[in-house]
């Protein structure tokens, strides 16, 4: 009897030991590593740069039919496609991608690392820090993280849609549209059409993040699995990007058409304006939804390799975050 007493006496501390140990472990747990900002604006440029490039020809084409008064069909979306093909070789196509490129690696590392970081600020305010945003809020930090990267790269979008309408003896690189417009234009035309663009960007980015966000959530929920396959990111972002870019469309025609005004010879001074012009002229659905049908195409295959590249390389970057921790 007095054994079995010394015995538990003798566990007690044993006991108390593991008590105190559990904070430890805890903060351990709290310390696993995480992406940086850097990460996240590296994962977000590469993955705007490659799904950016690969609809390339599409978007050219797009942005060719939305600045002009000519009638969009498929059938005349790919002949222009072969035509410029013909006349100015393969390269041609890709047109304009290197001002693309200058602009989408900043915007798309901006949306997606101001995207993460609005989500936990979101999180913490609402009491979900680490969990999933409720609807609202997840819609909210889509919004803000495509206006943000909208703000600070809209030159660049309005250099792109130049030289992707106009031919390559008018500007030679991306320097010499800046030098032009503004010396012919004055520096006022680098943000013609940015209102429109902000109108449009909250409902396309917050639409697109929410849908993406909630897919992803649903399939947790369903499956059990706290990541999705690859092809199953990639029909999560097509469906994110249909959904945003169809609800967005109108304000990315005004857009395009103010953007481009100085080369095509059309005077769009305000929002309102540019749209009575368009439905006017040509129409609703010929005008305002002109090309959306291209941009059915391409949109989600441009969200969903967008978002998949994003999510893998953050993956595969926090894998070897882990890798490096457990090496020290």
């Amino acid at each position: 009897m007095a054994h079995s007493v010394h015995d538990h006496q003798s566990r007690l501390p044993v006991a108390q030991a593991s008590v105190l140990t559990l904070p430890a472990s805890s903060q351990a747990k709290d310390l696993r590593p995480r992406l940086t900002a850097v990460d996240s604006l590296l994962c977000g440029a590469f993955a705007g740069a490659v799904a950016k490039t690969v609809i390339a020809p599409l978007d050219r084409t797009k942005i060719i039919f939305q600045v002009s008064s000519k009638r969009f069909s498929a059938q005349e979306a790919f002949r222009l496609i072969y035509c410029t093909y013909v006349k100015d070789g393969l390269l041609s196509l890709w047109r304009g991608n290197s001002a693309t490129m200058v602009r989408v690696m900043p915007y798309a590392a901006i949306q997606f690392c101001s995207h993460d970081q609005y989500k936990r600020l979101l999180g913490s305010y609402y009491g979900y820090q680490g969990k999933a945003l409720p609807p609202f809020p997840r819609f909210l930090a889509g919004s803000l993280a495509g206006t943000t990267a909208a703000m600070l790269t809209y030159p660049l979008d309005m250099v792109r849609a130049r030289m992707a309408v106009t031919a390559k003896e008018m500007y030679s690189n991306i320097l010499h549209v800046f030098a032009r417009i503004s010396q012919e234009e004055g520096v006022k035309t680098l943000y013609r059409g940015f209102t429109p663009t902000i109108l449009g960007v909250i409902p396309y980015a917050g639409i697109t993040f929410f849908t993406y966000e909630t897919l992803k959530k649903l399939h947790a929920e369903k499956t059990k699995r706290s990541q999705p396959y690859p092809y199953e990111r990639l029909a999560f972002g097509a469906c994110a990007g249909l959904i945003g870019q169809s609800a967005s469309y109108p304000l990315d025609v005004v857009r395009r058409r103010m953007q481009t005004a100085g080369v095509t010879g059309s005077r769009y001074g305000t929002i309102l304006g540019t749209m009575r012009e368009i439905v006017t002229q040509e129409g609703v659905v010929r005008g305002l939804y002109k090309g959306l049908s291209m941009n059915w195409v391409k949109g989600p295959v441009a969200v969903g390799i967008s978002f998949t590249t994003f999510d893998i390389t953050h993956g595969l970057l926090l894998k070897l975050h882990q890798m490096d921790c457990f090496v020290h």
